[in-house]
């Protein structure tokens, strides 16, 4: 579990605007309690977390421990729990021996103790929740772990990259962002750099924009929203930024270009295929 500054601030979120949007990332929620559960389905409903898959369960930490025993735990983990201060602790860390290293973990509880919050900060904590909490609640804690500009960048880039074309860059950099994605549900992006005579689209049988080109033609206007205008889905956690793959079609590249389109995107798993 990673550990990050605990916050046990919990008022009224009644009419408070939260404007910070969560990125591609997995939650498994595990509640004790149905208003938990409303607020969590409430919050995963919510446009702020529209790019965030969300899967929600009753059990509470045991659920989640026998749940990650047999799967890869998800960016986010939230578990609910009314036990009291050593009965959270011991869940905590059986808990943490079956979290990846990255895994941030958010702790509803029932108890507003000074001494469990100093616990779960030790034991690597990365938001303590007194519960009834809001949806508001909810998104705000989960969008203020990765927009602090401390915080680790989400995704990888993996590069696959070809010294003459034919050689099967692009059927590599293909196959292992259909296996991440489908094989081990991550959010994946391909993009493909082979500006002339890319063949992401052919591949998945899509009909795809500009999408590469238009990025890295136009670097002043990169941002998200721009992005994800550009991507074509092809599936729940695979999209193409797909090249035009058209040779009659002169694009300038800046190596800022690249290095700003990589940082949008770079909430999740990219592949990149050129050839040279």
């Amino acid at each position: 579990m990673n550990q990050t500054v605990l916050n046990t601030d919990h008022g009224d979120f009644s009419g408070q605007q939260v404007v910070a949007l969560v990125p591609h990332i997995s939650i498994r929620a595990f509640c004790d309690d149905e208003r938990t559960l409303q607020a969590i389905q409430a919050a995963a409903a919510d446009r702020r977390m529209a790019r965030a898959h969300v899967q929600i369960h009753m059990g509470g930490i045991p659920a989640a421990i026998q749940t990650f025993q047999g799967e890869l735990t998800p960016n986010v983990i939230m578990v609910e729990t009314a036990a009291n201060r050593d009965l959270v602790a011991a869940g905590l860390a059986q808990l943490a021996q079956v979290c990846g290293p990255e895994t941030k973990v958010i702790v509803i509880g029932h108890l507003n103790d000074v001494l469990l919050y100093r616990e779960l900060m030790r034991q690597g904590v990365s938001e303590y929740l007194v519960a009834p909490v809001h949806q508001l609640q909810i998104i705000e804690s989960i969008a203020a772990l990765f927009h602090d500009p401390a915080a680790k960048p989400l995704g990888r880039i993996f590069a696959f990259v070809g010294s003459k074309g034919g050689v099967g860059s692009s059927t590599l950099a293909h196959n292992v962002g259909w296996y991440l994605s489908r094989q081990l549900n991550t959010d994946t992006i391909i993009t493909d750099l082979d500006l002339a005579f890319g063949t992401a689209g052919l591949n998945f049988n899509q009909e795809t924009s500009q999408g590469v080109a238009d990025a890295l033609s136009q670097p002043d206007r990169v941002d998200q929203t721009l992005l994800d205008r550009l991507l074509t889905k092809c599936g729940d956690r695979l999209s193409l930024l797909a090249s035009p793959g058209a040779i009659d079609r002169d694009v300038h590249v800046e190596a800022s270009s690249r290095r700003r389109c990589a940082e949008y995107v770079g909430a999740v798993d990219q592949i990149h295929a050129s050839a040279r």
